[in-house]
């Protein structure tokens, strides 16, 4: 019943170093975009937006 001999502190920074991996993750996927990409994304959202108010039905006026 020998159980493993642990390394606290090795441990610890092995835990801390595989936090800071992934929020170095997340930080690319939302900052690590080109600028190519943004505008892409940007030009899409506004087709959207337009196309949304495209089909609005305007309610006439009742006085």
């Amino acid at each position: 019943m020998a159980a493993d001999i642990v390394n606290l502190r090795q441990f610890r920074k092995a835990k801390a170093r595989s936090e800071r991996e992934s929020v170095a993750e997340q930080n690319r996927i939302s900052h690590g975009r080109t600028k190519a990409e943004k505008s892409l994304t940007k030009t899409l959202n506004d087709k959207a937006a337009r196309l949304h108010e495209l089909g609005r039905i305007e309610k006439p006026d009742q006085d």
